[in-house]
């Protein structure tokens, strides 16, 4: 292994908020906590770490100081593609960068281009409708509930209780809500009930054990989703905000394998390469609808969703860390432009949008249809989660961030 001299390039959370922005506005950043576990993690592989953040100075310091790889974990702030900026830049100065590039990650920061891209890769995803205004015309053939959120936001920010609405005057409430917090094109979509699931990918398309997050346990919050609450409180019994955790998930081998190779389609879909983690809402009716695909996935070894799926595939952490300056190392070598995991590939079942064909590997069951049983729970697939004990994962809300 050949030492590097590498920049982490961060977002780190202020200790302080400014009062006139919204609560969660600082979640996508990371704490402390995980820009010292990847530091120590590059480290300990033998490469010599800058840990430095993503501001306005960063393009300075990149010319003073010669790097032969940037480590990239910012999110950015401000402007449609902001996740894309620092690779942008890297870009312009012909600095290999771990992870995917600046058309991925715009895309897939926009949830509605997204969806768009998985309909015509035919990934079933919600019923949606994106609203520029207030005062969008609804569309008639939405069938309540639907979910409420600002279009180009991670982290579950602007995602409260109060985002599932149940009939048109919550709803509007809640679109004029987060313009107003969030100043941008508001997603609406069906809210699909069933279990929240989340798939890793890692390399060209190493598909790591389906994530079950089970919020069977969280009716004293009154949410049994990924709320921003749900992330930034993780593990608070007292708040009803303690999900538990099943790696692999508690899924029948057959619709683990549908589930993953939707997740594979949908991070095809939109150019993702080396990292990525698809959120997905398995319906009652045994449909993986595909809810977002997201190139940064949070790196903190033991809150994060993604170290949780490769340490339940045998990965450790600091051989997840060289693994992602690996592949850069070798993207770069090879001038590679287009996307590591390729959009074409035989292996991959020519999936439909919901309600018009059949699911991998589900029996033939049409999609979106209302016959047949729900999926049954094997209990010879049920395993102890990564959390340990009764699932609950303890932490201080800084820990938290950055999932």
């Amino acid at each position: 292994m050949t030492p590097l001299k590498i920049a982490l390039i961060h977002n780190l959370k202020p200790e302080a908020k400014p009062s006139h922005l919204p609560p969660d506005y600082y979640s996508e950043c990371d704490s402390p906590k995980t820009v010292k576990a990847i530091t120590n993690a590059l480290r300990k592989n033998g490469h010599t770490v800058f840990p430095v953040e993503a501001d306005k100075r960063l393009a300075h310091w990149l010319a003073e100081n010669p790097v032969d790889l940037a480590f990239n974990i910012s999110e950015g702030f401000h402007g449609e593609a902001r996740e894309a900026r620092v690779p942008a830049l890297l870009e312009l100065l012909e600095i290999p960068c771990t992870g995917s590039g600046v058309l991925s990650l715009s895309l897939a920061l926009d949830k509605a281009k997204s969806k768009q891209l998985f309909c015509y890769a035919g990934v079933p995803t919600p019923h949606f409708q994106l609203f520029t205004r207030p005062d969008e015309p609804i569309d008639r053939r939405f069938h309540f509930p639907l979910i409420v959120k600002p279009n180009r936001e991670g982290s579950a920010k602007g995602i409260w209780a109060s985002s599932v609405v149940q009939e048109e005057e919550a709803l509007r409430r809640q679109v004029e809500k987060v313009f107003e917090m969030y100043a941008q094109e508001v997603l609406v979509e069906e809210f699909i009930e069933g279990t929240e699931l989340t798939v890793g990918i890692l390399g060209k398309d190493q598909l790591l054990p389906v994530l079950e997050i089970d919020f069977s346990g969280c009716s004293a919050s009154g949410e049994s989703f990924y709320s921003w609450r749900m992330k930034e409180f993780q593990g608070d019994e007292k708040l009803g905000l303690n999900p538990r955790f099943w790696c692999p998930a508690r899924l029948d081998p057959a619709v683990t394998r549908a589930v993953q190779k939707v997740a594979l389609r949908a991070a095809r879909a939109v150019g993702c390469r080396e990292i990525a983690r698809v959120d997905i809402r398995l319906s009652s009716d045994g449909i993986p609808y595909v809810l977002e695909v997201n190139p940064l996935p949070g790196l903190d070894p033991e809150e994060s969703n993604f170290p949780i799926m490769t340490q339940a595939a045998g990965i450790s952490y600091e051989a997840l860390i060289q693994r992602l300056v690996d592949l850069a190392l070798k993207r770069s070598s090879k001038r590679v432009t287009q996307s590591s995991i390729p959009l074409s590939n035989a292996t991959v079942p020519d999936l439909q949008a919901p309600r018009s064909r059949a699911l991998p590997d589900s029996g033939g069951k049409g999609l979106g249809s209302p016959a047949g049983p729900a999926v049954a729970v094997s209990e010879r697939s049920v395993r102890r989660g990564a959390a340990g004990g009764n699932g609950s994962r303890n932490g201080s809300k800084e820990e938290g961030l950055g999932r």
